[in-house]
């Protein structure tokens, strides 16, 4: 087995969600997830410290270029248009792999407890870094807070529709989350 491939990271994820799939969460092993990558059990606990970690993989480097799009967004932008740009940052980095991969871990997801609060904790980091890097832009904390928590909604809306949607579609990510963020901007103006 080869430690330093290229895409070490990337496959023990794949690994991972298709042996939760196919035997669930508890009944997998550190050692099923490295050898199904062709990986050894030392180079899985270079990039994850526990199995956990696999579903939340790259939740960093989202919220850093969610960050990133805020942050370069038009100065005259309201705080919905920031978090789009943020929204389009994040869309842009997602490929292929992630949409083949979205429907499986959301299965994995729901059918255990703990990766639920560990899905949990995911979310609630990425509107945090919106939240903070829409104060960073001068927006006062509570339309910063209420903004985040709409962009991380519409991600999530807008990732499921797109994991779900034909692959050969023409729309890429940002379409759906864009698509999903309008409506919710449209549903927050009925609330009253």
């Amino acid at each position: 087995m080869s430690r330093w491939q290229p895409g070490a990271r990337e496959r023990l994820v794949v690994a991972a969600v298709e042996l939760f799939t196919e035997q669930g969460y508890d009944a997998t092993t550190v050692a099923q997830i490295a050898e199904r990558a062709g990986l050894t059990k030392s180079t899985f606990f270079r990039y994850f410290p526990d199995k956990r970690e696999l579903l939340v993989a790259g939740q960093e480097t989202l919220s850093g270029l969610m960050v990133e799009g805020i942050a370069v967004a038009p100065a005259d932008a309201s705080p919905l248009e920031a978090v789009a740009a943020g929204l389009r940052s994040v869309s842009d980095a997602m490929g292929p792999v992630n949409r083949e991969l979205g429907p499986r871990m959301r299965a994995a997801i729901a059918a255990n407890t703990e990766l639920q609060e560990r899905d949990a904790l995911k979310s609630v980091g990425m509107a945090a870094a919106m939240t903070s890097a829409l104060v960073a832009r001068g927006v006062a904390s509570t339309t910063a807070q209420l903004a985040g928590e709409l962009g991380m909604l519409a991600f999530k809306l807008g990732y499921t529709e797109w994991s779900e949607a034909d692959p050969t579609s023409e729309h890429d990510l940002a379409h759906y989350t864009s698509a999903a963020l309008d409506e919710l901007r449209a549903a927050s103006s009925r609330l009253g």
